[in-house]
């Protein structure tokens, strides 16, 4: 009986065991596509703003040519892309992430174009505190044959970035007074701005789990 019960055991540890290393642990990337396409060049397309703040698109955009320079990439230049398609007519994130793979690569000649969406950009008032975060996703598609290869998604907040202040005592009325006077000051010197080049960091970063890979220019390139 001792036996048997020892035996039911060992099976249902051995189950939990397996169900624990299955549910834990991010889920890895299949970087065959992308290994395959070598992209050297990326196209940084306008952000999708799926949030309420006008300023979500550009704040994101003017963050995330840096990581991916880093990461040793050649980045179209913003102010180029952004001019390109203002003479062609086109003003909204999502006509220009509607334009067909081909045609950006035939204007541009990037071998890849990077395409965002926000979900979440500037300060809230939350009763007893003031939170300014930024969140978005994003996907690497191949301009010379539309597959996707790569895609991501990061978020990042104020008080990761320094970007909140502090004032007021210790009672319940100090506490709303700081949440109130950290959202004014959050927003009149936009710090979404800030929380949006940790976000743009995480997002593009290569070297990590699931990251992106790094590009022809790193000295890593091909080590990941």
């Amino acid at each position: 009986m001792i036996k048997f019960f020892s035996n039911k055991l060992c099976v249902a540890l051995s189950a939990l065991i397996l169900l624990s290393a299955c549910a834990s642990g991010p889920k890895q990337v299949d970087y065959t596509a992308f290994r395959n396409a070598k992209p050297r060049s990326i196209l940084v397309l306008p952000p999708v703003n799926q949030t309420s703040e006008v300023n979500a698109t550009y704040g994101m955009l003017a963050q995330m040519t840096m990581p991916l320079a880093e990461a040793g990439y050649y980045v179209v230049p913003v102010a180029e892309m952004d001019e390109t398609f203002k003479h062609n007519g086109l003003t909204t994130p999502t006509d220009i992430q509607n334009v067909a793979p081909a045609k950006l690569r035939e204007i541009f000649a990037a071998d890849a174009a990077l395409y965002t969406t926000v979900t979440d950009y500037g300060s809230k008032f939350v009763v007893v505190g003031s939170k300014t975060n930024v969140t978005a996703n994003t996907k690497l598609v191949d301009l010379r044959s539309g597959n996707e290869l790569w895609s991501g998604s990061a978020t990042a907040n104020g008080s990761e970035a320094g970007a909140n202040v502090a004032v007021g005592g210790g009672s319940l009325i100090g506490v709303l007074v700081s949440a109130a006077v950290s959202q004014v000051v959050n927003a009149s010197t936009d710090k979404s701005y800030t929380v949006a080049a940790l976000t743009s960091q995480r997002l593009l970063s290569a070297g990590g789990a699931n990251t992106l890979l790094y590009g022809p220019r790193s000295p890593k390139y091909g080590t990941d």
